[in-house]
């Protein structure tokens, strides 16, 4: 038995008496071997959630199939999806700092992304050369002289070229209209610095300096219609004190942006993220 051979299963619904019951009883009617699990209720919303990892003993049983035997033993409502565990293809999107895209570039290198850049695309050509170092195909599109309709179109147009899974935005400094978001919904993941709303605009650590700031986080998050607003799939955040610059604290700020951004890129990819409302349940 191999590692290629497992499936996630994933259900979302309300809560009831039995449904953990209900759905190994699936499981095991379909000789799936539970190879890990996890399971979470919200007690306010009495809202249940489920992920697991599981191996055929016998062989392969459709994904349709299996979703369709879940559904059957549970409420109505529910959310079920069976997927392969597999590499799946993302574009990142970046402007000109390399931060966020280089520690990308090199963990899928390596072998330690859960995931394949099939491409990246930019509003300026600074990174050309870090991203075909690693051989992966880099899209130019400038925003100067257009409009920015047509500047998003010509951006949908290089990441769907590459049919990608999931679009990561390695701090890309363009906003994003409604209707673009709403083309790509719950698979834009982006990363920002969590000085916000304090310090918003331009240099943000400079702000911060100035204020005496004791601690520098980031904040990943899948993108909505609000600003920077979208719910939360990672955050982390490290200490400072008086003897750092403005130029440590942005260095200690790039630092943190990429592990942050690398962990939630890890843990959408692993389909270990639940979308629930304006939250996120988050098996890690």
């Amino acid at each position: 038995m191999t590692s290629s051979q497992r499936e996630i299963v994933l259900v979302a619904c309300p809560d009831e008496v039995g449904l953990i019951h209900r759905i190994t009883g699936v499981l095991q009617s379909r000789r799936l071997n539970i190879e890990s699990n996890s399971e979470f209720v919200d007690a306010v919303a009495r809202q249940f959630f489920f992920r697991a990892e599981v191996a055929p003993a016998d062989g392969p049983v459709p994904a349709e199939t299996l979703e369709a035997d879940l559904r059957r033993v549970l409420p109505p409502a529910a959310q079920v999806r069976v997927t392969r565990e597999e590499r799946r293809p993302i574009v990142v999107c970046a402007t000109r700092e390399p931060h966020c895209l280089g520690e990308l570039l090199l963990l899928d290198a390596v072998g330690d992304l859960p995931g394949r850049i099939v491409g990246v695309v930019s509003n300026h050509d600074v990174l050309r050369p870090l991203v075909e170092r690693f051989g992966v195909p880099f899209a130019h599109v400038p925003h100067d002289g257009v409009s920015r309709a047509a500047h998003e179109a010509a951006v949908a147009a290089a990441i769907d070229a590459r049919a990608p899974e999931y679009v990561v935005l390695a701090r890309y400094m363009r906003v994003l209209s409604e209707p673009f978001v709403a083309r790509y919904a719950n698979r834009l993941v982006n990363i920002h610095h969590s000085f916000l709303p304090a310090f918003a605009g331009a240099s943000p650590y400079r702000q911060a300096y100035a204020r005496g700031v004791k601690l520098i986080g980031a904040t990943a998050h899948f993108v909505t219609a609000e600003l920077d607003d979208g719910p939360i799939i990672a955050q982390d955040v490290i200490t400072v004190d008086h003897s750092f610059t403005p130029e440590r604290m942005a260095q200690a700020g790039r630092d943190v942006e990429k592990l942050v951004l690398a962990r939630a890129v890890r843990l959408v990819l692993e389909e270990r993220v639940f979308l629930h409302g304006r939250r996120t349940i988050v098996f890690g």
